[in-house]
């Protein structure tokens, strides 16, 4: 979810990071990983369970749609082009090939079979079907207390879920940001408003848990995003607004939320940024500078973090440049090239090197050829 957002940094990213890892126990996994290792973990894990006080062995039950939770395959409910959950679903016609509304609108023949797409129509009862999986899969049913064993029919029973489990937070994540990298925004946004409804029940009952803000925060980060990438850029700060307030509640140790949160920090200072407001751009920029330092005074072997610090030294130069105040910008690039130059890398970090380097060019530039508009040129 990293990213350079003043005036001459600026693209949007999906985070990587799962926000539901933290919170799973020791026998679960992070969804990222399980896609890639999901084989070898499936061969261990699917066909069999272990009963406390009971040697017996029973078959794991099986999602008759196909889905697997080790590898989150779908089959027949999901998108060929995005890969992802499908959404809006729609028909290619003649061929009937089904995918999501926005992925195959881009397309003149069929990506499944080649023949040419006449017309597309809507497919409301796959959808209906889809949208039934996601409010029904990873639930835990219960009984509902005080049920009146009198009552009879089926329009007097309550079905009540109780807790809903990390599996689903995961799941919908996953999808959500499957559809974001394939640009169907709309998709995404649907996902990730359904995770951060579960997650608001779960804080309604349980309270503000380290771990449910932490995911709460994650994925509003991520509808800021999706609200950004729709040009909704007051949606937008108010999911990065509300993401700083939860992640904001949690003692800042985790590298995971320090980053986090310092990135909703900075998106919102690059929304003002481009609204024309610098004065409260800076303001923004400096709190997720403050953040940084602090996590890398706790974590000074943190080389990534040390070079978010530069990024953020950056950004507030930058505005001070746009507010007239060009000593202040000399100053604060400066510090930030002394602040790269004094980071040592391992050799393992090549990613790190390449960024870090970007970021020395680009602050020299600055000094070298101080400028009065904002520079695009790198992202």
């Amino acid at each position: 979810m990293s990213y350079f957002g003043a005036g001459f940094f600026f693209i949007i990213k999906m985070s990587s990071l799962c926000p539901f890892s933290k919170a799973a126990s020791a026998g679960d996994k992070c969804p990222r990983k399980i896609e890639v290792n999901g084989a070898r973990d499936k061969e261990k894990n699917d066909d069999k369970v272990k009963q406390e006080g009971n040697e017996s062995i029973t078959l794991s039950p099986k999602c008759p749609f196909g889905y697997d939770s080790h590898t989150f395959k779908l089959g027949p409910l999901s998108c060929l082009i995005c890969q992802a959950l499908l959404f809006e679903s729609s028909k290619c016609m003649p061929c009937s090939h089904k995918y999501c509304k926005a992925c195959i609108e881009r397309f003149k023949d069929c990506p499944l079979c080649g023949a040419d797409i006449e017309k597309i129509e809507p497919d409301p009862d796959l959808q209906l079907l889809v949208d039934r999986f996601i409010e029904g899969h990873a639930r835990i049913k219960r009984s509902q207390v005080g049920t009146d064993p009198k009552e009879v029919g089926d329009e007097h029973k309550n079905v009540i879920y109780e807790d809903v489990s990390l599996e689903r937070g995961a799941f919908l994540v996953q999808h959500a940001m499957r559809a974001f990298r394939a640009q169907n925004i709309e998709s995404a946004k649907s996902r990730l408003s359904i995770c951060a409804e579960d997650i608001r029940e779960q804080l309604n009952q349980f309270g503000n848990t380290s771990e449910f803000c932490s995911q709460l925060g994650a994925v509003l980060g991520m509808l800021g995003d999706c609200c950004r990438a729709m040009g909704d850029a007051g949606s937008a700060i108010s999911c990065y607004e509300e993401s700083v307030e939860f992640l904001s509640k949690l003692r800042i140790e985790d590298l995971e939320v320090v980053h986090t949160l310092s990135v909703s920090l900075n998106k919102i200072g690059d929304l003002k940024y481009y609204d024309g407001d610098l004065k409260s751009a800076r303001s923004y920029y400096s709190r997720s500078l403050d953040v940084r330092r602090d996590a890398v005074s706790k974590h000074p072997s943190s080389s990534a973090q040390a070079i978010d610090i530069a990024v953020s030294l950056a950004k507030v130069a930058d505005v001070d440049r746009g507010l007239g105040n060009e000593a202040a910008a000399i100053d604060g690039f400066q510090e930030a090239i002394k602040f790269l130059e004094s980071i040592t890398l391992n050799s393992n970090e090549s990613g790190l090197e390449q960024r870090r380097s970007s970021v020395l060019d680009f602050l020299h530039s600055q000094i070298a050829e101080p400028v009065s508009a904002p520079q695009s040129t790198f992202v």
